[in-house]
């Protein structure tokens, strides 16, 4: 419990005081105080008058009331009696039965503790015949305190197992935990404490289950710490003492917050503890004022009295114990605490050597505990207490029932829902057989399409092998050296072809050439066939780049003519060079080929005289690369081609 309370006093810290319990723009504009909600501060009251009369809607408008004029009462009777009056001018001017029935429960439960307990009796049996089912437990709890009040504590117990029977018929835990309390406080009243305590207890676990702080909860809190400072367990006692206090302070509830003053000065008393017994006694009588509530008032003076007793102060506290008897008008009627005030009268004249008075005053209180604790009043709360019991077990056993049943629909539910999984595993089963059988199928297909490719590349390779060699005999038989340059340069771009073709029967990948490794081998080809491998010096300054074949053969067709170019312009009378080939991607999709030599470059007249095959092959295929090409001569030639490349490529 102790654990609970922290977490009590941790969330009044860390909620925000203002919580938005009312927005007028949402299909919901009301979450209802205690029931929907506890997240709000002690403003909470000034919300509900500032926008009841906002709303539209007449039952909404009638439960904000209601709330109203029901939660004033924790702060002050008159103002809650008037709001209560509102109320029922309001339905009966709407002519709602229902609504003027609980706003008629609420009236009796202001009536009684302003101490008009036949009035609360003839308005809450008025508002029986108005209400639903669900409003009698709330209405059968205020019936059980006008008699708890009369003194007549049977009857009072009697109501209380009315509304914890219908609190499980509707199963309203709110009710339940109620009923509990109830019995808690009445058995506290009759000096049974165990058995108290053990109903007080109870009452609280049921309302944490609710996860909503509210009056009733707040109350139940100060019961139990009733039964436990009465056995003398007073380190209990304080913490639900302390509890009570933080939630009574959060939300405002000056009729607990009195209650539980006027228990903490019994508490420090019997710790002697007087300053802090007095102190509390002073925050007692603050609230009971606040409230201004003579049945407050009248306990919180009672509590004074048998401070100053027990402090030897016997004038002041038969002063004050008369005022308390005073207060409690003729329509008081709560004869438990007026026994109590004789009693303590008694032992404050005793005590001041008045011995005649004392034995009036004790006579008085013999008088008032005799109609308490009669016979006939302990037997019918003995049976009521063993109907309690009964009502317990038979909720005890009909929860176990419906465990029973939901744990028998679980076991039906997961005998389906196991038959459905291995009928779903049996499927995936052979699914993925199939599946592995079609893969492995594909994959042989693959494997032989593959191959049936490799085939195709390599007899391209050859044929256009078979060519290269037609046109070498060919050009043999030649004697023009114009038409053997043509004819060697057609050779060159048949073998830039060829090399691709090669590099794809042998490879691992069908459909993408590794270019660097492609412009080595063709550039060693071109220098051969030049002769110019002592005077020439070849740099790739590129990564390995992979590039689909549709863009391989025309950049290949593209680098061997400006290798040839470069190997016939560049560097006459066999002087010695360099040539650069890069290729880099520049963006996504982009690439840039750049074509260096630093031989003797061109001007302006030569490179518009130089429109040949070659150039003219050269700006078509630049074209198909959707390509800019770009010439710059100085000190030397460069040539940079920027293209794209739309297909997959892949970048080592």
């Amino acid at each position: 419990m102790k654990k609970i309370f922290l977490f009590f006093i941790c969330t009044s810290i860390v909620f925000p005081i203002y919580s938005q319990i009312f927005d007028l723009n949402s299909e919901h504009p009301y979450k209802k105080v205690f029931v929907e909600t506890d997240n709000f501060g002690a403003s909470y009251l000034n919300i509900l008058e500032e926008n009841y009369n906002k709303v539209k809607n007449d039952s909404l408008q009638f439960s904000m009331l209601n709330d109203l004029a029901y939660y004033w009462h924790t702060r002050n009777l008159n103002t809650a009696y008037n709001f209560t009056k509102k109320g029922l001018k309001l339905t009966k001017e709407k002519n709602n039965r229902l609504w003027n029935g609980r706003f008629l429960i609420t009236q009796g439960a202001i009536l009684l503790r302003m101490e008009k307990l036949d009035s609360a009796l003839i308005v809450l049996h008025k508002a029986s015949a108005k209400v639903k089912q669900k409003d009698l437990p709330f209405l059968y709890t205020q019936l059980g305190y006008v008699y708890e009040r009369k003194g007549e504590l049977d009857k009072a117990v009697d109501y209380a197992l009315v509304s914890l029977k219908l609190g499980i018929e509707l199963n309203d835990k709110k009710h339940i935990a109620l009923s509990y309390s109830d019995l808690s406080n009445i058995f506290w009243k009759r000096s049974k404490f165990e058995k108290g305590l053990e109903y007080g207890l109870k009452s609280l676990q049921v309302f944490e289950e609710r996860k909503i702080n509210d009056l009733d909860y707040d109350f139940t809190l100060y019961v139990v710490g009733n039964n436990y400072l009465e056995l003398k367990n007073y380190e209990k006692a304080t913490q639900y003492f302390e509890h009570a206090i933080v939630i009574g302070e959060r939300y405002g509830f000056y009729n607990n917050l009195s209650d539980v003053y006027i228990s903490q000065v019994d508490l420090y008393a019997y710790l002697s503890e007087f300053d802090k017994a007095r102190i509390a006694g002073d925050n007692a009588i603050k609230y009971a004022e606040l409230l201004d509530n003579n049945f407050m008032m009248m306990r919180s003076l009672l509590s004074i009295g048998k401070l100053q007793v027990l402090e030897g102060k016997y004038i002041s506290a038969i002063r004050n114990l008369e005022k308390c008897i005073q207060v409690a008008t003729d329509d008081f009627g709560d004869e438990f605490y007026l026994s109590q005030a004789y009693q303590s009268l008694g032992k404050a004249y005793a005590g001041n050597h008045n011995y005649k008075d004392a034995y009036k005053a004790f006579a008085e209180y013999d008088k008032l505990k005799n109609l308490i604790f009669t016979a006939e009043a302990d037997l019918r709360i003995s049976l009521l207490q063993t109907e309690f019991d009964v009502v317990q077990k038979e909720t005890t056993i009909l929860s176990q029932e419906n465990q029973l049943k939901k744990q028998k629909v679980r076991q039906d539910l997961i005998t389906i829902i196991s038959f459905l999984l291995l009928l779903i595993l049996s499927l995936l089963f052979i699914t993925y057989r199939n599946n592995k059988k079609k893969n492995k199928l594909l994959q042989k297909q693959n494997k032989e399409k593959e191959f049936l490719l490799k085939e195709i590349h390599h007899r391209v390779k050859n044929n256009l092998g078979v060519v290269s060699s037609l046109l070498e005999l060919q050009t043999a038989n030649i004697k023009d050296p114009k038409i053997k340059e043509i004819m060697a340069k057609s050779q060159n771009r048949i073998y830039s072809m060829s090399i691709i073709h090669q590099k794809l029967y042998k490879g691992k990948n069908i459909a993408f050439i590794e270019m660097k490794d492609y412009f080595m081998d063709l550039g060693n080809h071109i220098l051969d066939s030049f002769g110019a491998n002592d005077e020439v010096k070849m740099i790739y300054e590129m990564k390995k780049i992979e590039l689909d074949v549709d863009t391989a053969i025309p950049l290949g067709l593209i680098v061997n003519e400006l290798l040839t170019n470069a190997f016939k312009y560049a560097f006459p009378n066999k002087i010695k060079g360099i040539i650069r080939i890069g290729l880099v991607k520049i963006s996504n999709q982009v690439y840039e080929l750049k074509v260096i030599d630093n031989g003797i470059g061109q001007n302006k007249s030569e490179l518009k005289q130089n429109i040949g095959f070659g150039t003219q092959l050269i700006t078509l295929l630049t074209k198909q690369l959707d390509g800019v090409i770009e010439k710059i001569s100085d000190n030397g030639t460069t040539i940079k081609i920027t293209f794209k490349s739309t297909k997959s490529i892949i970048d080592k």
